[in-house]
């Protein structure tokens, strides 16, 4: 299907605000991937806050021009599926994950913050874990001190409470 040049316009200027937000972009061949299992992938992405794009190759290198994924555009040759997301981690988390259990997804490369990923780039970029995982380790960090610090402060309370009570009783009971 051959789109007009106003349609044309319209998916650069789409690609174009997609790139605008996005922290990170993967492109990946999808060749003899059936229509069930690119949906199965479409879902994924969707549910991860990833936007994921069949587009013609050149409305993908000019939507990305002036841009920080503009150092892929010489990858940018054959069936490719792009995926954009905000969080840095998430559309190369859904791309690697959906490569894993299907061998028609090949992962080409990728872009993060204004770098070009390699294969490999891409899926230790995938192995990061989410900014919500690392938030709540960094919380946990921050609160081990402290409640080993309470902990302590219990049990030597306990400790100091307990043999104050042990003469008490005995001279009520006598």
């Amino acid at each position: 299907m051959s789109l007009n040049r106003s349609e044309k316009e319209a998916v650069i200027q789409d690609v174009t605000g997609l790139a605008a937000k996005a922290q990170t972009l993967v492109i990946a061949e999808y060749r003899g991937i059936t229509v069930a299992d690119m949906t199965k992938l479409r879902t994924a992405a969707r549910s991860n806050g990833v936007s994921l794009s069949v587009l013609k190759n050149t409305l993908a290198r000019r939507a990305v021009a002036g841009t920080g994924f503009e150092v892929v555009s010489d990858q940018m040759t054959g069936p490719l599926i792009y995926g954009f997301s905000e969080d840095a981690v998430a559309a190369a988390k859904v791309v690697a994950e959906f490569a894993k259990t299907n061998e028609k997804l090949v992962i080409r490369a990728g872009a993060y913050g204004g770098k070009v990923l390699d294969v490999n780039g891409v899926k230790q970029l995938a192995s990061i874990p989410s900014k919500e995982v690392l938030l709540a380790q960094l919380l946990g960090l921050m609160q081990s001190p402290i409640s080993r610090t309470a902990r302590v402060l219990a049990a030597l309370a306990e400790q100091r409470g307990g043999g104050a009570e042990a003469p008490a009783e005995e001279a009520v009971a006598a």
